[in-house]
């Protein structure tokens, strides 16, 4: 059963892919590290090369290690009202 808060997670990631003005840089590794820590946990993977722009991506995720999807979704929907209200 999907519950209340997997629904909102799923709105406000939808919002914020379709959004067609930038978001800043840093606001962006947000969102990359509190997505990934609420779909797959603290499970980084460490395969392949690594660029600067994947590697500022991993920090962001890892520097949320033991957050629970949750958390992580609260996280990403505050931050997501937080940015789209700025847009309006």
């Amino acid at each position: 059963m999907i519950s209340d808060l997997d629904i909102a997670f799923r709105e406000a990631f939808n919002k914020i892919s379709k959004l067609k003005e930038a978001v800043a840089p840093d606001i962006m590794l947000k969102f990359y590290a509190y997505y990934k820590q609420a779909n797959f946990g603290s499970n980084f993977p460490f395969e392949g090369e690594l660029d600067v722009r994947n590697g500022f991506k991993i920090n962001a995720w890892m520097q949320l290690k033991g957050m629970s999807s949750e958390e992580a979704k609260k996280e990403y929907i505050e931050l997501a009202k937080s940015v789209l209200n700025n847009k309006k």
